[in-house]
């Protein structure tokens, strides 16, 4: 990227309230399916930092940002030291008289510092991957178990129901010490926190129904230490090297991204072999194809639609946009993925692409903790699949499948199959 145009220099727009440029809808992804929204391409060719509206305004607050779509300015972005990831408090920005929400909603995503150093540097040796070879066959384990289920119930079956939700929720707990028992509750306030899905009434107080919860699995994990995240993240606490709300903030961070993006990313990965049959038969015919295929397939799923945002710390520009300090930018990685300038035909789902720089893991100090493991748990997962099922279909016409709707990323509501 051009230099001089990133500080401002002369290639930059002249600086101007964000509120003179008209804002768009924000791009969803279109009725019935994954997506990727249609606006990625032309935003791309013609706008690509464009401003948006957020899916759900504030009366009376500016909810707008900046969305990129090129991969440039996408990848530079999400290792940019001037942006942060902005708390409940920073943004939208609210009037002097509003109250100010406690910082109970901090996680490992908005940390900066040594604070977030510190944690990272904590969980790094769980999830690195020496350690996650080590949880190969805890995996498989789990994958097995579930298809086994899934086998003996008999068909038609919800994949859904049957796999692709409960097998990164279940490996997520094992290895992190989170108790499986209490999925239905943190998955509801998964939903809540990256869809808006309603709570129960007594559940105005979210953060603070979080912080219960997450205070709950480290007092469990006191009583029952085992050989997990919480239980190593506890002896550090004790031994003075991390505080409680270290503790806190690691578990709030598997709320609210630890659990939905994996399970939506293998259903729509599942729907995506389903409706290939030519490429699940490759990937039976050569398990070595996998890693590449899970390569290409985080970068072809676009199950992070415009999740990321950041918060500009000082006047930047942007793909020959200025950008004034306190606004925020939403780099859109799902579009970065497909910019035809990194990768030719990019809507096709190829096996055989070899270069592959997707972004899907983000980059920079907020990378994707969880990297090594994501794509050990999803190969896994699609090849137990598909060795158990070699005749896995849909059991009812792609344009039966169920899907919701109004959301920044999507995935089948149930999979009905067939073996």
């Amino acid at each position: 990227m051009n230099t001089e145009a990133r500080t401002g220099g002369p290639a930059a727009q002249e600086a101007e309230p964000a509120a003179a440029h008209p804002a768009r809808a924000f791009p969803l992804p279109p009725p019935g399916g994954m997506g990727p929204p249609a606006e990625y391409a032309e935003l791309q060719q013609g706008c690509p930092v464009a401003r948006v509206r957020a899916i759900h305004d504030v009366p009376g607050l500016d909810t707008t940002g900046w969305f990129v779509t090129r991969y440039d300015d996408v990848r530079d972005l999400l290792a940019d030291p001037r942006l942060i990831r902005p708390d409940v408090n920073d943004w939208p920005v609210t009037p002097d008289d509003w109250p100010r929400i406690e910082p109970d909603m901090v996680t490992l995503m908005e940390l900066e510092g040594e604070e977030h150093a510190a944690l990272r540097r904590a969980v790094a040796d769980a999830f690195s991957v020496r350690a996650v070879r080590g949880h190969a066959e805890r995996i498989r384990g789990i994958a097995d178990e579930l298809l086994d289920a899934l086998e003996e119930g008999g068909g038609p079956a919800d994949l859904v129901a049957g796999f692709t939700e409960p097998f990164p929720i279940r490996v997520m707990c094992e290895i992190t010490g989170i108790p499986y028992a209490g999925h239905e509750t943190f998955t509801r306030l998964s939903k809540h926190l990256l869809f808006s899905v309603d709570l129960d009434d007594d559940d105005d107080d979210i953060t603070q129904v979080m912080r219960d919860l997450v205070l709950e699995w480290i007092a469990l994990r006191r009583r029952e230490p085992g050989d997990d995240v919480l239980t190593d993240l506890i002896g550090r606490c004790d031994a003075g090297e991390l505080t409680e709300e270290d503790v806190v903030r690691f578990g709030r961070s598997m709320i609210i991204a630890g659990f939905l993006p994996s399970t939506m990313f293998l259903g729509n990965a599942a729907l995506a072999l389903l409706t290939r049959p030519d490429t699940a038969s490759a990937l039976r015919a050569d398990p070595g194809l996998m890693p590449g295929a899970v390569e290409e397939l985080l970068r072809h799923l676009p199950v992070l639609n415009g999740n990321v945002l950041q918060l500009a710390t000082e006047d930047i520009e942007v793909g020959g946009q200025a950008i004034r300090a306190g606004e925020l930018v939403i780099p859109v990685i799902a579009a970065a993925n497909r910019d035809p300038s990194v990768f030719p035909d990019p809507g096709r789902l190829d096996l055989s692409r070899i270069d592959n720089p997707h972004l899907a893991f983000g980059r920079g100090t907020h990378n994707c903790l969880g990297a090594h493991l994501t794509r050990t748990k999803f190969a896994i997962g699609l090849g137990r699949l598909l060795e158990r099922f070699p005749e896995l279909r849909l059991a009812v016409g792609e344009d039966e499948i169920p899907w919701p709707s109004g959301r920044k990323f999507s995935s089948p509501l149930a999979l009905p199959v067939r073996w």
